[in-house]
């Protein structure tokens, strides 16, 4: 069998091959690289998310804590004015829840 000359062709093939290798690695790097700039900017973007739903939890917190305020000086002032309308009923009235809590403590022991 006759033996076909190839050397050079295998040296161009494997120089084309050691291009396409590097070229190979230079898109992997720069892949590499934008896929890092995205996670970045991915955790920025969630971080800033994050930041904006607690200082808008914590101020729909502090809303609701004055319109709790609000509603306790309200009760206590309505309180205070019947009590002070009423004196004896409300004495009464204390007696009792006072028994009542009394009787109730005195069969859980």
């Amino acid at each position: 069998m006759a033996r076909a000359q190839t050397n050079g062709a295998v040296e161009q093939t494997s120089a084309d091959l050691s291009a396409q290798i590097e070229t190979l690695k230079a898109d992997v790097a720069e892949l590499t690289k934008v896929m890092g700039d995205y996670g970045r900017a991915q955790k920025a973007q969630l971080g800033s998310a994050a930041e904006e739903s607690f200082e808008s939890a914590k101020q729909k917190g502090a809303e609701t804590a004055e319109y709790a305020r609000k509603q306790a000086r309200d009760a206590y002032a309505g309180a205070e004015k019947t009590v002070r309308a009423n004196p004896a009923a409300s004495v009464g009235i204390a007696a009792g829840v006072g028994f009542l809590v009394g009787l109730l403590a005195s069969r859980r022991s």
